[in-house]
C-alpha cells in the first residue's frame, strides 16, 4: 500500500514519534506504515488521515495497483 503519511506529517512538523503517540501505535509501526511494509486497519489509517488532519483516507492512502 503506498501513502503519503511522511509528505502530510513533515508539511505538519511532526515527527514519527508524535504521530505514534497521536494514533496510540509505536513509531515502528508508523515507519513500516510509511515505507508500505504494513497494511493498517480501517480504524488506524481513519485515525492517521485525522492525525495528519485530512478529510479522506484516500487523500493518504492508496491501493497499489491490481494486475
Amino acid at each position: 500500500m503506498k501513502t503519503k503519511i511522511k509528505k502530510y506529517r513533515k508539511e505538519l512538523k511532526m515527527t514519527q514519534e508524535e504521530l505514534a503517540e497521536a494514533v496510540d501505535v509505536t513509531r515502528q509501526t508508523i515507519i513500516a506504515l510509511e515505507q508500505g511494509r504494513y497494511n493498517p486497519s480501517l480504524i488506524l489509517a481513519y485515525n492517521v488521515t485525522k492525525a495528519l488532519q485530512k478529510r479522506y483516507i484516500e487523500d493518504v492512502f492508496a491501493l497499489d495497483e491490481i494486475d
